[in-house]
């Protein structure tokens, strides 16, 4: 009996010994939190995980997009950018990882971040006819410009935005005006926001521009409509994106990509935490969900974050070992 304790109390204290390396490996963490809601809802999600499941002790500290890449890439520090979009620092990615200094792990918006023209899914619904851009400019008695019902509306960012230009140049590149179309430039994000929420309370068509992922995605269930033709980066930056270009074509958005990336310091030293790094990734639709849950109830990033761990277990259990998961839901 004496040697059956023996052993088992020597047992739990390697196991002990394990999980205090474990956690001496991990240390001290930093993690940028990004400007915009999704990536701050990614920063403190991580920030919870490698605490409660991996013995982590991070810091959440202030991000974007060049000022952290280039902290990253000089100087090795903030350990971890939880969602960072990769398309303005490509080449200098694909350099950074090359020589070893980066570490690009999962993809966290596995379908990337998209733009383009949509409209509420119940005129979706109600017109199966409706399926492409093209398609919605041969009815605007469905998206009545407001003030005058007798013309159609599409609504743009508000000026000085970059997409206000892509939207005016697609906008004459359809040829929507000949079609009996407005083009509606709103003079805020709030404003544009306003106009989606109106038309679904009123239970009237809407057609223009937004992007995902977003609040107001989450809230109301609106359709993308295609336009038809692959992205033509070519085109798009000689005159998509182009103030006041003479001939635009019609042209399809990017799709913004955005990754986790981490210093290579930390992927040496992380151990298991890697692992759950390489893994974890979501869908717009749960993040939209997630943002609006954010928005209609005034939370903090962080409060994003534990009811994105409270209510899609489903999810995030995938990315984690069993005693890890057991520890973060412990921790909530």
């Amino acid at each position: 009996m004496r040697l059956l304790c023996t052993s088992i109390l020597l047992a739990a204290g390697v196991c002990a010994a394990a999980a205090t390396a474990q956690a001496a490996e991990c240390g001290n963490v930093t993690v940028a939190e990004m400007k915009w809601a999704s990536a701050g809802i990614a920063a403190n999600f991580d920030k919870f995980i490698l605490e409660k499941g991996y013995g982590c002790s991070v810091r959440i500290v202030p991000g974007d997009t060049i000022p952290t890449f280039l902290s990253m890439n000089g100087k090795g520090e903030p350990d971890i950018a939880s969602e960072f979009w990769i398309n303005s620092v490509r080449t200098e990615l694909d350099s950074a990882v090359k020589e070893g200094k980066l570490i690009q792990a999962a993809e966290i918006l596995s379908e990337g971040a998209v733009e383009g023209w949509w409209i509420p899914k119940f005129i979706a619904d109600a017109n199966p006819d409706i399926r492409s851009v093209e398609d919605a400019l041969k009815h605007p008695e469905l998206f009545p410009a407001p003030g005058n019902s007798s013309q159609g509306a599409v609504y743009s960012c508000p000026v000085g935005w970059s997409c206000q230009i892509s939207t005016s140049n697609l906008f004459r590149a359809l040829g929507a005006e000949r079609d009996g179309f407005q083009l509606i430039e709103t003079g805020s994000p709030q404003d544009l926001d306003d106009s989606i929420a109106d038309a679904f309370q009123k239970k009237t068509g809407w057609l223009g521009y937004y992007w995902a992922p977003t609040a107001i995605l989450g809230k109301y269930d609106m359709t993308r409509l295609s336009f038809g033709v692959a992205h033509d980066k070519a085109e798009w930056d000689k005159c998509t994106s182009v103030p006041g270009c003479a001939r635009p074509q019609v042209n399809s958005y990017p799709v913004s990509r955005a990754y986790t990336i981490v210093t290579k310091a930390f992927a040496e030293r992380a151990g298991p935490a890697m692992d759950y790094l390489k893994l974890r990734s979501w869908d717009n639709t749960t993040i939209n969900e997630v943002l609006a849950w954010q928005d209609e109830n005034h939370k903090s990033n962080e409060d994003a974050a534990i009811y994105f761990l409270q209510n899609y277990a489903a999810l995030w259990t995938k990315w984690v070992p069993a005693d890890v998961v057991q520890k973060v839901k412990a921790g909530l």
